[in-house]
């Protein structure tokens, strides 16, 4: 059998990996077992340059808030801002902070300087303003979509004005109270003034389609579609906020639910861009169910962003989960040898592309042993999702950043 694992495995470049798939995908999404390693985003910074270099691939997206990623994209394609400003305010989830994320945005800013604009790189963050503790204000997504409207329609199309939505959006933090996350009293959601916000904001993106021929035409086609992005966001937020305000059993599963969602209509815009690396937790871009414990909750499963992309993309979606060996500086040792991640570290190099049917295939009714995890913030792989993989990117070992 040790023979047929090492013939699955190739090194980390994208020419291995696209051998492994039946088409060059329109969303290459590569996963990542763990957040934080800059081990593990220094893998997919190479692997994007090659896809750049090699494949024709001109935009990355990442798990992080979309519309601070607009802030990222404008100095890649234009040098708007000084890296130290953009690392500052172009990331969500504290990932402005990265080595590995800086060396990313400085790569495509001289990739980029000088070339004409449809060979110019792009970025985004494809998570909502959401974080774990909190959700941001739809104040920004609400009022920046207003004013684009108000700038380029007639008045009397508008369903509100902009004194009506500052009026009704109150102060900000009612909007980003942390208490509210584990206390649906807390949350502003479910108010008059917030189902008033709802109507609205569904009113203003029907608006924006409406006008797509006048808009794209007045402004530019990247112009509208940021106001698309800054309509789904004002919605997404609304409606995430209204379920935070539930009290029903189903909270949070609902709650991690609409989080995705959020994320695939992000990564299905970005499709329409043209093939683009997408980069995240596995949990996110799994083809399988989702599953995690949370605080006191009971067992949580939802349908991943990867699950819906790939219901609507087919063969234009592809996932490449990442696995690890070790992570010392957390305490995860050598992985168990019955386990995927203890049969692949006992393969001589440190890392490899691996192709997950055939190594399904090769294991055969060997059913390896699910990998348990002594640290909250890695998620071993499930053997279960071996054959659901198109790919497994194996790092054997993780030193600290």
């Amino acid at each position: 059998m040790a023979t047929d694992i090492k013939d699955t495995a190739h090194a980390v470049e994208a020419a291995a990996v696209m051998r492994l798939l039946p088409v060059r995908p329109r969303l290459l999404a590569l996963g990542e077992p763990t957040h934080g390693e800059d081990t593990l985003l220094e893998v997919r910074n190479e692997l994007f340059r090659q896809l750049v270099e090699q494949e024709g691939y001109r935009t990355i997206a990442i798990e992080s808030d979309c519309m601070m990623g607009l802030v990222v994209d404008d100095h890649v394609t234009s040098g708007t801002g000084t890296l130290d400003e953009v690392m500052e305010h172009g990331f969500g989830h504290g990932w402005g902070t990265s080595a590995a994320n800086r060396e990313l945005v400085r790569w495509m800013r001289a990739y980029n300087d000088g070339r004409p604009a449809s060979e110019r790189l792009r970025f985004a963050g494809f998570d909502g303003p959401l974080e774990i503790t909190a959700a941001a204000s739809p104040r920004q997504a609400l009022t920046t979509l207003h004013g684009y409207l108000a700038a380029r329609v007639d008045a009397d199309l508008l369903p509100c004005t902009a004194k009506t939505l500052d009026r009704l959006l109150g102060t900000d933090d009612r909007w980003t109270n942390p208490a509210a996350m584990t206390d649906p009293s807390q949350s502003v959601g479910q108010s008059a003034e917030a189902s008033q916000l709802r109507l609205l904001a569904d009113d203003l993106v029907a608006l924006l389609d409406a006008q797509t021929p006048h808009l794209i035409t007045a402004t530019s086609r990247d112009g509208w579609d940021r106001a698309r992005l800054y309509g789904r966001t004002a919605t997404g937020l609304l409606r995430y906020h209204y379920w935070m305000a539930d009290t029903a059993p189903a909270r949070m599963t609902r709650l991690i639910g609409l989080r995705d969602s959020m994320m695939a209509d992000n990564l299905l815009a970005v499709a329409e861009r043209g093939p683009a690396l997408i980069h995240a937790h596995n949990s996110h871009l799994q083809r399988e169910k989702s599953t995690m414990r949370m605080w006191d909750q009971p067992l949580l499963e939802w349908w991943s962003a990867g699950a819906i992309v790939s219901a609507h993309l087919g063969e234009e979606y592809a996932f490449v989960a990442t696995a690890l060996g070790t992570i010392r500086h957390r305490g995860v040792d050598t992985p168990p040898p019955d386990t995927v991640e203890g049969l692949l570290y006992a393969l001589p190099k440190d890392r490899y592309v691996i192709d997950a049917p055939r190594l399904a295939t090769a294991l055969g009714d060997t059913r390896p042993a699910g990998r348990v995890s002594p640290w909250f913030g890695y998620s071993p792989l499930d053997p279960a999702h071996l054959a659901d993989s198109d790919g497994i990117v194996f790092v054997k070992d993780v030193p600290q950043s």
